[in-house]
């Protein structure tokens, strides 16, 4: 028979090589993630393999991404304040225009006294009236007193939406675009740095931003990737707001022009003369 305290020197043996294998897979772990540190990781590569579309191409299935609404027209309805337009929703209203037979509309609360000429007719002329149920969406934008943009949408059971990059967001998922994770969290990130700092910041934020803006621009033509996509319209509109386009460095002066050469960026400037 083995000695029992062979046996007890044999376990204790292999639960030390145990230990130290999972040691090493640790420590090769490590040195693995210090020689590939997240600062370093450059996510060109995979946003070029998204299969980005273009705009202009056939629009989504409205039914599939908003639900049937027994027939009605889906209406999407706007608050917004004539002291700060929402320029980036303007922008996105027109694109879908491109896109989808919209029936839009500009309206005026009683809490505004006066609204300039100009952003009573934001939308254009609508020539061609048609019966409510031959267009595919509906788009009122009702200059009112609010602190800051509000939309709600004819299904019962959505909340109210607040906030012009949440309502971005929400107009721009019309499009039927897909991306990766990645790029998503991308265009997120640039979204909200275009509100929060470049917006809403401070001047040393806003230089910052256009630095970061500047080298994503040295690698591609827009912000994330070779299509445009919701960061280029919000930081585009959110330069347009605070004035400070002018100021803009190479790259990002050279992307304002190609954004520009849109209709749908460029009837938005005719607002801002």
């Amino acid at each position: 028979e083995a000695d029992p305290s062979l046996q007890a020197l044999e376990s204790r043996q292999e639960e030390i090589l145990k230990r130290l294998y999972e040691l090493k897979s640790a420590v090769d772990g490590l040195s693995k993630m210090i020689q590939t540190p997240d600062a370093d990781f450059d996510v060109t590569n995979i946003i070029q393999t998204d299969e980005f579309s273009p705009l202009s191409t056939n629009g989504a299935d409205l039914d599939l991404m908003l639900g049937k609404d027994y027939g009605a027209l889906k209406d999407v309805v706007i608050n917004a304040n004539p002291s700060l337009p929402p320029l980036s929703l303007l922008v996105i209203h027109s694109l879908l225009c491109e896109r989808y037979k919209i029936l839009s509309a500009v309206h005026t609360h009683s809490s505004v006294k006066s609204v300039p000429e100009n952003l009573l007719k934001c939308f254009g002329e609508q020539t061609k009236k048609q019966p409510r149920h031959e267009y595919q969406l509906g788009f009122t934008l009702i200059w009112k007193d609010v602190p800051k943009p509000q939309m709600k949408f004819s299904i019962q059971t959505m909340c109210p939406i607040e906030g012009e990059g949440n309502i971005a967001r929400f107009l721009f998922s019309l499009f039927g675009q897909k991306y990766s994770a990645v790029t998503s969290t991308l265009i997120d990130s640039w979204v909200d740095t275009a509100l929060f700092q470049l917006k809403e910041g401070s001047s040393k934020e806003r230089g910052a931003v256009l630095r970061s803006m500047n080298a994503a621009l040295g690698k591609s033509p827009w912000l994330v990737g070779s299509e445009l996509t919701l960061a280029d319209v919000v930081a585009w509109s959110a330069l347009q707001q605070t004035g400070t386009a002018s100021s803009a460095p190479a790259n990002v002066h050279k992307w304002m022009k190609s954004c520009e050469n849109l209709a749908p960026f460029s009837s938005v400037m005719k607002l801002l003369k």
